[in-house]
């Protein structure tokens, strides 16, 4: 097994020297482990579905100079100190590609001593850039990024949330759908991990003709379940929203799909509100959806499937929805945070 040369020192990656087999357990057993401590010491995990190397597609580069020297890389572990990244086995090749040029202007940018933080996602229609320094943009940095955004292909760049260079729209797929999504969109780290969590989502809901989609993005569930199902989308963030409805009202073949924007931590969706749905999907934030739990543990909604990426969260939510009746089917693993403590999952439960 090939291990990168930053191993032991860059903080991304904690088990990439252990042996396939023993790396495949200890990621079942966050899994297994999580869902134990919260009274599920029987429940049926499947084996974790893996990602291949060099497939997240989206990644946050830290940037400092220091002494004429530019370091782009990860936080090392423990540490705010930048590995500057020579190699790397998890992310993209594009976005690896695209470390060279970053280093490049940040060295011309960057007065010594500045630092920076940079978000690229690598999108159907290039990558995205979003820049997050303490910089006043001014005339002449916009001119210098927009050429060298023009000169390394990338679709569109932004620094603290303004738009410096757009040369093509940023996109992704989801289903039949094409979704233009806007700056520092929240995205499945891998297209592979995506799929899959779909693929056990499709079939968790298959039978479901109302759907309520909480915490919905700018659409990676939504659009493709709406080729099946009338679909509500809840999602806090308005232009994540206006993506997902571009998208849905461009694309033939879809069922009804509205939207609604809310802060589903303080205002979650009541039994009432619930009561047209006879499924419900859920993909909160790592705090898990704590608020929204106990509406749905209340409520006569049929069926859940519910996406996390924290195995802790996840345990304490359905521990709830158990203890008022739901069973909770086989949790699927699936490892998009490669060689990491992180872990993705899925799992469905109905009214017993």
């Amino acid at each position: 097994m090939t291990i990168c040369r930053h191993f032991g020192t860059c903080g991304g990656c904690s088990y990439q020297d252990l042996p396939l087999d023993a790396y495949r357990a200890l990621k079942r057993s966050m899994v297994v482990d999580a869902l134990g401590r919260h009274g599920f010491a029987c429940a049926d995990v499947h084996d974790t579905v893996e990602v291949p190397p060099n497939s997240r597609r989206r990644a946050t580069f830290k940037i400092a100079r220091h002494g004429g020297e530019v370091l782009v890389g990860f936080h090392a572990a423990h540490s705010h100190d930048i590995v500057d990244m020579q190699e790397c086995l998890v992310i993209a090749s594009k976005l690896f590609a695209f470390v060279s040029g970053l280093r490049k202007i940040m060295g011309e940018i960057l007065h010594d001593g500045e630092s920076a933080e940079v978000h690229a996602t690598d999108s159907d229609g290039g990558t995205d850039v979003a820049i997050e320094w303490r910089r006043k943009i001014s005339p002449a940095i916009t001119a210098q990024i927009a050429g060298w955004a023009a000169k390394l292909k990338l679709a569109r760049v932004t620094a603290n949330g303004h738009r410096l260079a757009e040369y093509a729209t940023p996109s992704v797929q989801f289903g039949k759908a094409r979704v233009q999504f806007p700056p520092e969109s929240f995205l499945q780290p891998t297209r592979e991990g995506e799929d899959a969590l779909l693929a056990k989502v499709r079939a968790a809901l298959a039978k479901a003709k109302n759907i309520a989609d909480l915490f919905s993005g700018c659409g990676t569930f939504t659009l493709p379940l709406a080729e099946r199902s009338r679909v509500h989308a809840v999602e806090l963030n308005r232009a994540a929203l206006a993506a997902l409805e571009a998208a849905s009202r461009a694309t033939q073949g879809l069922k009804p799909v509205s939207t609604e924007a809310r802060d589903l931590f303080k205002t979650p969706l009541s039994g009432a509100e619930l009561t047209p749905f006879d499924a419900v999907l859920l993909d909160p934030p790592r705090v898990g959806a704590l608020a929204q739990i106990r509406a749905l543990a209340a409520s006569s909604v049929p069926r859940i499937a519910y996406v996390s990426c924290n195995a802790e969260s996840f345990a304490r939510d359905a521990r709830i929805l158990v203890n008022s009746g739901y069973r909770m089917g086989a949790v699927t693993p699936v490892d998009q945070f490669l060689w990491s403590s992180h872990i993705e999952l899925v799992a469905a439960f109905a009214r017993s």
